[in-house]
């Protein structure tokens, strides 16, 4: 079993050459949103920007993209048309999605499910959009449940899960809440190995697997409770896996950087911590 520590680092963030390029460090597409969250794809795209990503793009019906444009300008936000992701979407998703691995000469990668909400109709199209995509994947949050009975989607692709202890349970039929930390390394372990991807299961101490190896993290603080803190975990996998390093490592590595950002600003803020906070702190966890 892997301890994670800082050494995870060390052979992602490298000198960078001084003849780099735009997108050489990943292009992140985050498909989520709705119209009554906006938040969540917002704070995984300025998570990712803070871990390195060279450039993010956000993929989320319109009142949301509008919100999130409005954050920050460093974020670029497609609008979507309707109140919630729907199967007539696909087409401009495919579209942006097939235009990122060209322009970022295959460094890019998709984070998907943030706020996209619980309709049928969402479901649906989350599920086609990843039965026909070849990009790494992190399948977060509202995602995880439209996936959770389809296992076909995505045997053999390079995706990575990041649930919580509910999540998971959608996920695998498998509880893990209440558990102790061996039963949840054997759980996750076998499900990841069962489903043949690659799982993060978040908590006091997070537990990842690709069916092989078991890697655990310790960084992290109680006051990282508060919302928005996986949001920004999911966008950190993406930087990493926009860099085409495996979801193994990747989810070792983010799992590291966020919990050591939560510990940085949770010093500051205690009770008061907000993910923004995180965020900013992420530089710091990584230097």
């Amino acid at each position: 079993m892997i301890e994670i520590s800082k050494d995870v680092l060390k052979n992602i963030y490298k000198t960078r050459p001084i003849g780099a390029r735009k997108y050489d460090f990943g292009l992140l597409l985050v498909i989520g949103g709705s119209d009554f969250y906006s938040g969540s794809p917002a704070l995984s795209a300025l998570a990712a920007f803070r871990a390195g990503a060279d450039m993010v793009r956000i993929l989320a019906p319109k009142r949301a993209a509008d919100i999130i444009a409005s954050f920050s300008p460093n974020l670029a936000a497609y609008p979507l048309e309707g109140k919630w992701l729907d199967e007539p979407d696909l087409a401009d998703l495919f579209s942006v999605t097939e235009s990122a691995k060209i322009v970022a000469r295959e460094n890019a990668a998709v984070v998907i499910g943030g706020g996209l909400g619980r309709s049928k109709e969402t479901q649906t199209a989350i599920v086609k959009y990843l039965s026909d995509i070849s990009l790494p994947v992190v399948v977060d949050a509202d995602a995880i449940r439209a996936v959770a009975h389809k296992p076909e989607v995505f045997a053999n692709k390079n995706f990575l899960f990041t649930p919580h202890g509910q999540e998971f349970f959608l996920l695998t039929g498998r509880e893990v809440i209440g558990k102790s930390d061996q039963e949840k390394i054997k759980a996750v372990q076998e499900e990841s190995a069962k489903l043949g991807t690659t799982i993060l299961l978040k908590g006091g101490i997070d537990i990842i697997s690709d069916g092989k190896e078991v890697a655990i993290n310790r960084t992290g603080t109680p006051f990282m409770t508060s919302g928005g803190c996986g949001d920004t975990l999911a966008g950190i996998c993406g930087a990493l896996m926009a860099r085409r390093i495996n979801p193994f490592i990747s989810a070792q590595a983010a799992a590291y950087i966020n919990g050591r950002a939560g510990q940085i600003a949770g010093k500051k803020k205690k009770e008061g911590l907000l993910a923004t906070d995180l965020i900013e702190a992420i530089p710091e966890a990584i230097h």
